[in-house]
């Protein structure tokens, strides 16, 4: 399967370390709750040339607010040493629906942040959750980490266009 085909897909996990003797991978989840990581099986794995294919996941255990599986055939470490640092996609169409103005992180990667004055600051790198609030990690000439407080911050976000206004100012 092809990135490239009809269906969007979305990151929601990275593949870990193995764990233990019997080919058990830690799964760091990117969604809210570990659950909902869970729930939205099939997971699809890049290969090196940009191809999803589905893993077949024998086992999952999200207990103690740690995720790790059990790919099927993966029975030692050293196997499954071959799959850590894979990223696993789901297609879009699994997710819940949004209500109006929120937005997925995948929605805002890629967005030119545009401040008050109208200078664009850069493209949204990846966001980061810090506990208070998340914040979005800004390329351009230089890097910015810009609070996302919608109403505060955050003055608009425009998916057709491709920017977030903002109201904010990088320190120098």
């Amino acid at each position: 399967m092809n990135k490239n085909d009809n269906e969007q897909y979305i990151v929601i996990a990275k593949i870990g370390a193995p764990y233990g003797v019997r080919g058990w991978l830690k799964i760091q989840t990117f969604t809210d709750n570990i659950e909902n990581a869970i729930h939205y099986q099939p997971w699809y794995a890049e290969d090196s040339n940009g191809h999803l294919s589905p893993l077949a996941i024998a086992e999952v255990d999200g207990k103690n607010g740690r995720l790790m599986a059990k790919i099927s055939g993966v029975d030692t470490p050293e196997i499954a040493r071959l799959y850590t640092g894979k990223l696993l996609h789901i297609p879009r169409s699994k997710l819940p629906k949004l209500k109006q103005d929120e937005y997925y992180w995948s929605d805002l990667e890629g967005l030119t942040v545009i401040d008050h004055r109208g200078d664009a600051l850069g493209k949204v790198s990846y966001l980061l959750e810090t506990g208070a609030n998340d914040v979005l990690i800004v390329k351009g000439s230089k890097e910015f980490a810009v609070p996302y407080l919608p109403g505060q911050v955050i003055k608009s976000i425009s998916l057709e266009k491709q920017e977030i206004h903002v109201e904010w100012e990088p320190l120098d």
